[in-house]
């Protein structure tokens, strides 16, 4: 059996009513009150920050860490996703970072029926797909036994270990002038990480928001990792979202999923750790 593409492209949405196992959501940051106003007919809410991460100290585990498997358990009850369920994710800005991280974390708990439509809510709204402004209401499920993140993932101590060595590659999807240390507009030192490598999340898209080809993207990643393992390549951020986007691009590129560093630059960077800054 063919496996599921982990993106859908827009003009594929028209059959999805048809289906009771389809659970749609908006998964965003801070864009609850857009939400209410219009999103597709029939997707419910989940929030970045209160759903798909567990904030606490940013020095330990970063802005972003994940929840932990339990609490994942109940924001996936909440929605009403089983697993079952053929969940379809976007969210509202260009790219799909948001919606590229629950996107991981589906698939890091072993839910195969997953997918982030590519483009995200304009480029539906663009191919006719209904909006509203009604309250959703998610069906009744029971419990979605989550136990563990099975996708492999890095920590601070792994990075700072092998960030310099040859057999790794440590990729930073940040922006370059971020990157560069030249901006920082969230995190309080800018820099980035030694040893790392810039590949900007935006490299994995065209000029209208969508994604590159798989084949493109294919290209694009093997030439880049060609001297390390697939086992051996960690990507990071600034918090651990957008660095869901590449590992969903490799992913749509049939590669290897590579190892997530949740903590990224926000944890980093208040940890005094070795970092290069603006010369």
């Amino acid at each position: 059996m063919k496996s599921l593409s982990p993106i859908i492209k827009p003009e594929e949405l028209t059959w999805l009513n048809q289906d009771d196992e389809i659970v749609m959501i908006e998964a965003s940051a801070g864009s609850k009150a857009r939400y209410d106003e219009q999103h597709l007919a029939g997707a419910l809410f989940a929030d970045v920050n209160e759903d798909l991460a567990n904030i606490g100290d940013f020095a330990i585990g970063g802005r972003h860490p994940l929840p932990t498997p339990e609490q994942f358990s109940t924001v996936l009850q909440k929605l009403g996703i089983t697993e079952h369920s053929h969940v379809i994710v976007y969210d509202d800005k260009n790219g799909g970072n948001a919606a590229a991280r629950l996107w991981w974390m589906l698939k890091a708990i072993g839910h195969t029926k997953v997918q982030v439509i590519d483009g995200g809510f304009q480029a539906a709204v663009k191919a006719g797909f209904p909006t509203t402004d009604k309250i959703e209401i998610p069906k009744s499920v029971s419990p979605y036994a989550v136990k563990t993140w099975d996708l492999p993932l890095s920590d601070i101590n792994e990075v700072e270990k092998v960030a310099k060595t040859d057999d790794y590659i440590i990729i930073d999807v940040r922006d370059a002038n971020r990157f560069a240390g030249l901006t920082e507009p969230i995190d309080l030192i800018a820099g980035h990480i030694p040893g790392a490598a810039n590949i900007p999340f935006t490299e994995n898209l065209d000029a209208s928001g969508a994604f590159l080809a798989p084949e493109i993207l294919k290209e694009k990643y093997e030439e880049a990792l060609a001297h390390v393992k697939p086992e051996n390549v960690i990507v990071h951020c600034g918090s651990g979202i957008t660095a869901c986007h590449t590992l969903l691009a490799m992913d749509y590129a049939g590669l290897p999923i590579p190892k997530l560093y949740v903590g990224s630059w926000s944890e980093w960077s208040r940890n005094n750790k070795e970092m290069i800054l603006a010369s």
